[in-house]
């Protein structure tokens, strides 16, 4: 009678623990203001980015072809970026109300979208092209995290499963950290480290991981 009592309260307390796992997966920014960054350019890659920062730094990003399954990874950004990122959006009015969009003809460059939201206050605006210098530093911000996370998912994959592949990944993110394009790239040195030390990996990609990361290090 005592065992099953016990097992009894042990499954109450495995189920009630999992649904609040699931109910702060489906909430992961109880508290506090989310900026959402979505763009969505149908024919390239990829087709669908969405990244979420809330004003601690946690975060979500999506990056995907439109046919595929959403799954938002989590990841963070420092303090000092997600100020810089609310900061901009205050600038913007927390995008209430506000017009960013060029309104002459252009090519489409992919239908983007900012969103504020702070519990139920949301405000958003959507724009293909725009001259707005506050926006375009926001937009540039979000380009880059949505570029680090890919430079970073495809470095991990290599990893795992292409090793004589890593090399040409590592040649990649350098020219984008050559081009300033990374707004963290210290987010990379894991890797990058995991790359060097590991002689698994032929030694013309653990040189240039070893060397990136001590670029990055010394902020050069």
């Amino acid at each position: 009678m005592i065992f099953r009592k016990s097992f009894s309260v042990g499954l109450a307390l495995l189920f009630f623990s999992g649904f609040a796992a699931l109910t702060r997966a489906a909430r992961p920014f109880p508290d506090g203001a989310t900026i959402t960054f979505r763009k969505v350019f149908k024919t390239s890659f990829p087709e669908f980015t969405e990244i979420k920062v809330n004003e601690s730094g946690s975060g979500t990003f999506d990056i995907r072809q439109l046919d595929e399954d959403s799954s938002p990874q989590p990841f963070e950004v420092s303090a000092p970026l997600a100020h810089r990122i609310f900061d901009l959006a205050a600038r913007l009015r927390n995008f209430n109300g506000i017009d960013l969009e060029i309104h002459h003809r252009i090519a489409n460059l992919g239908q983007k979208t900012f969103q504020y939201q702070r519990g139920s206050e949301i405000h958003e605006t959507t724009f293909n092209y725009t001259l707005n210098e506050s926006a375009s530093q926001l937009l540039g911000i979000f380009d880059g995290l949505a570029r680090q996370e890919g430079d970073l998912s495809d470095l991990v994959r290599a990893m795992r499963y292409d090793r004589l592949g890593v090399n040409d990944v590592l040649l990649h993110v350098e020219a984008d950290y050559n081009k300033k394009l990374l707004p963290e790239p210290e987010n990379l040195l894991p890797s990058l480290d995991q790359v060097a030390a590991d002689s698994h990996f032929i030694d013309i990609a653990r040189g240039r991981a070893r060397t990136l990361a001590g670029r990055i290090r010394s902020g050069h």
